[in-house]
């Protein structure tokens, strides 16, 4: 009973830890995560690391590599139209790690911290390579897709100043999707995608949940647009 008072109370106390280590995190996210963009405020980042940590459990990763990844996987935040939207996740990463640095967080997750938020990004095009970085990147994707995926592509539409659908065929059926002109189209493009590059089971299994949801929403606005 003795050693199993003292596995239970060092749980406890590391799940503190954590906390008291999430509330930095979150702290310092908030200086960057802003209403200005509604897809990348701060309620996307607490959906992400929701998401991270329930994979993380499912998928037996490491939540002292997953948990700051996942609060910080965009620190420094660059619009979807710029040229320099590649490099996002590199500088977040390096951004991360010295943020990290000046908290006093354990060096000896640097390097899968790092590789974590480089890898969660579709334009960085990094082959990631630990459970810990497939977990962020799945859950960054999930938050991408479903009911919340819909939301936050019609916000972007909004900051891009982007069409919705294009009036001659909304849904794609006789040409090829173009999202740099007309929103729905990247349902098509990338969203649904995206779900078959989830690499967890976890991962694969919500987002083929999601997507169904999308193509509801989607058959119920052809019943609305097209008379």
């Amino acid at each position: 009973m003795g050693t199993e008072h003292a596995a239970q109370s060092l749980l406890v106390q590391n799940e503190m830890t954590m906390a008291a280590w999430e509330e930095k995190f979150e702290s310092k996210i908030s200086e960057v995560a802003t209403v200005d963009d509604p897809a990348h405020d701060l309620l996307h980042f607490r959906r992400v690391v929701a998401l991270s940590k329930d994979l993380c459990r499912r998928e037996n990763g490491n939540p002292e590599v997953v948990v700051p990844a996942a609060w910080l996987h965009d620190l420094v935040i660059v619009p979807k139209d710029s040229p320099l939207r590649s490099q996002a996740s590199r500088l977040s990463a390096e951004k991360a790690i010295e943020f990290l640095g000046q908290l006093g967080y354990p060096e000896k997750y640097f390097e899968p911290i790092f590789h974590a938020i480089h890898g969660h990004s579709f334009s960085a095009n990094v082959d990631v390579k630990t459970i810990e970085a497939k977990i962020v990147q799945d859950a960054d994707r999930l938050d991408g897709l479903g009911a919340i995926g819909v939301a936050r592509c019609f916000a972007t539409a909004g900051l891009l100043k982007r069409a919705f659908y294009n009036m001659d065929d909304p849904f794609c059926d006789e040409r090829e999707p173009d999202d740099a002109q007309f929103t729905i189209d990247h349902f098509y493009k990338k969203l649904f995608k995206t779900a078959k590059t989830m690499k967890t089971k976890s991962g694969l299994e919500e987002g083929q949940r999601r997507v169904e949801s999308m193509r509801v929403f989607l058959d119920s606005l052809r019943s609305e647009i097209l008379r």
